[in-house]
């Protein structure tokens, strides 16, 4: 896997990252009732039925730099946003590339709309453009460009 390579590249030349942004299965959303499932059920009750929202995953204690990402990108205007940390190995919550890096001790966030927990199409023959919510799609990365430049332009490299 490239991000495993890239992140072992930069632990082996003691590299220092502030933090990862991963960001996966972020364009399937659906106003219908129970369209949200979770790999435990209990999580209906904190977070909803519908798959109407983005997620920002993080682990249990994992530094600032995923903290103030999660602060700052659940604040957005453009779209829901909910937030989960948990221990990183719960089921679900290392689906995707950042946990290469948490692998190798950096601090990063997992983005997204709950791939197959949600859509019903993933990895499947109806998993096509047109079933991509592109409104919020592009939502999704408006609230990521904007926590960046806010980022940047107050003089601050840390997010």
């Amino acid at each position: 896997m490239g991000s495993y390579k890239h992140a072992e590249y930069l632990y082996n030349n003691d590299i220092e990252v502030y933090g990862m942004i991963a960001l996966d299965m972020i364009g399937y959303f659906s106003d219908e009732k129970n369209s949200q499932k979770y790999p435990l059920g209990i999580l209906k009750m904190f977070y909803g039925n519908k798959g109407d929202f983005i997620t920002v995953v993080r682990k249990f204690k994992d530094g600032k730099f995923a903290s103030r990402t999660k602060r700052k990108f659940c604040r957005t205007d453009y779209l829901k946003v909910k937030s989960f940390q948990a221990p990183a190995h719960l089921t679900g919550i290392d689906f995707s590339d950042h946990i290469n890096y948490w692998h190798f001790g950096y601090s990063a966030v997992f983005i997204t709309d709950s791939g197959f927990f949600r859509n019903p199409n993933y990895h499947k023959s109806g998993d096509r453009l047109e079933t991509l919510d592109m409104k919020r799609l592009s939502a999704v990365i408006d609230a990521l460009f904007e926590l960046l430049i806010k980022t940047q332009d107050s003089g601050k490299n840390n997010i």
